[in-house]
């Protein structure tokens, strides 16, 4: 009977025990950020003709106008 349930209580374990899959879902999602807020920066600076100092000057002032 102990056999058993030591059998049973392995076989429930062990997939718990495999973090292996969480972790490479945690890359993936991380990668998936990544690329996205590239795609959005990348789509801005090539809208925006006058370059890229001019967002940077206009994020600058609206910060500046939001702390007052």
């Amino acid at each position: 009977m102990k056999n058993m349930m030591i059998k049973a209580w392995t076989k429930v374990m062990v997939p718990v025990r495999n973090e292996r899959g969480a972790q490479s879902l945690e890359w993936l999602g991380l990668a998936a950020l990544l690329i996205l807020v590239l795609g959005i920066v990348s789509q801005a600076v090539n809208e925006n003709s006058t370059g890229i100092g001019t967002i940077i000057n206009n994020i600058i002032q609206k910060i500046t106008q939001m702390v007052g």
